[in-house]
């Protein structure tokens, strides 16, 4: 068994990282580190047989533990990750990965240099919506796509650290950071260009901005539009896609987290209105689908961190992979600032 210790309890150390590591089999819930003394008591209810802690120094001094899992503000991965594995510990963090490049960087020589895994919590790759949009475009239905374009649009003040750039990194750092990871395993060809711009209002008591959009062009003259907006009162599809022989209409999000929220995973059912609606051309015939959505799971990810540690098994969520991610986010702050389209070489 992999001790794993989750250092946060907030909601994500709460709701995701505690009760998916309590899930995977070769992972036991070691230990729960919170300044925090309500949460705290929260964790020893929740997990009577875990440690109880409340820093990260603690919980890296002590020997038995194996794993480390950040669900830290965005600001704290890079230097919590470094001083984990340092200290001999393998570590996942939640995304986003780090603020920048450079702190990945630091990152993953981090983990190279101590023989210790590094993974970034992206439970998103098991989205059912995203699965089933894989689904699609691998039957082909689709023929060869050229513009994604991806959004979630709410209303609502941002809460805690999230609404407060110098910690969170702003409105860009949060969904986006699945969706650009999501963008760069749909699409293989190389970045070629972003573009970003970001709307600030002050409904909200932030600075983190309120609408986000972010254009990612690649060397296959794909268009990927991502869309984010925290004063919205107008809902737009989850996805919108299409190719030269079809296009297709999602919404909806993936319907795991609530029943995850109430302790039960296992329990999520896609609501039929939110199946996937394709349109296709592909055979000579013009023909309209509804496509049940494809039921992957969050539970995956811990799994296959336990069966890398215990059998040597490959790691789905590579940092590599998510250092790609971070440049393209280098470059939509670029952009942001200066109102200028980056082009990028070769990811």
């Amino acid at each position: 068994m992999v001790n794993t210790a989750v250092i946060g309890y907030g909601y994500a150390g709460r709701a995701f990282h505690s009760y998916l590591v309590s899930l995977a089999d070769g992972l036991n819930l070691y230990a729960i580190a919170t300044r925090d003394a309500e949460r705290r008591e929260a964790a020893r209810e929740a997990y009577p047989n875990a440690q109880n802690y409340q820093t990260i120094d603690e919980v890296i001094s002590d020997d038995s533990v194996d794993l480390v899992v950040l669900a830290t503000p965005h600001d704290t991965h890079a230097e919590l990750a470094i001083k984990a594995m340092d200290a001999g510990k393998h570590v996942v963090t939640d995304k986003i990965m780090a603020m920048n490049t450079e702190e990945a960087d630091a990152m993953i020589a981090a983990s190279q240099r101590n023989d210790v895994l590094l993974s970034v919590f992206h439970n998103r790759r098991w989205d059912w919506d995203y699965n089933t949009i894989r689904k699609i475009i691998d039957e082909g239905l689709l023929g060869t796509p050229y513009l994604y374009q991806v959004a979630i649009m709410r209303y609502g003040a941002p809460g805690g650290w999230r609404g407060v750039k110098s910690q969170s990194g702003g409105i860009l750092y949060d969904w986006p950071a699945h969706f650009v990871d999501q963008a760069l395993q749909l699409v293989t060809a190389p970045v070629e260009s972003v573009f970003c711009d970001i709307h600030y209002n002050t409904r909200w008591d932030t600075d983190i901005g309120n609408y986000g959009n972010l254009i990612i062009k690649f060397e296959n003259d794909v268009r990927y539009q991502i869309e984010i907006s925290n004063l919205s009162k107008a809902e737009k599809p989850r996805w919108y896609i299409v190719g030269d022989l079809g296009g297709l209409i999602k919404h909806g999000l993936d319907p795991q987290e609530g029943p995850m929220r109430e302790g039960n995973i296992d329990a999520a059912q896609q609501d039929p209105e939110n199946y996937a609606r394709v349109w296709t051309a592909v055979g000579g015939e013009n023909r309209e689908l509804v496509v049940k959505s494809v039921q992957t799971t969050w539970k995956s990810y811990y799994q296959n961190i336990a069966d890398v540690l215990n059998k040597a098994e490959e790691l789905v969520v590579k940092p590599e992979e998510i250092r790609k991610v971070m440049q393209v986010y280098d470059a939509a702050m670029q952009s942001a600032e200066t109102g200028e389209t980056v082009r990028l070489f070769r990811l």
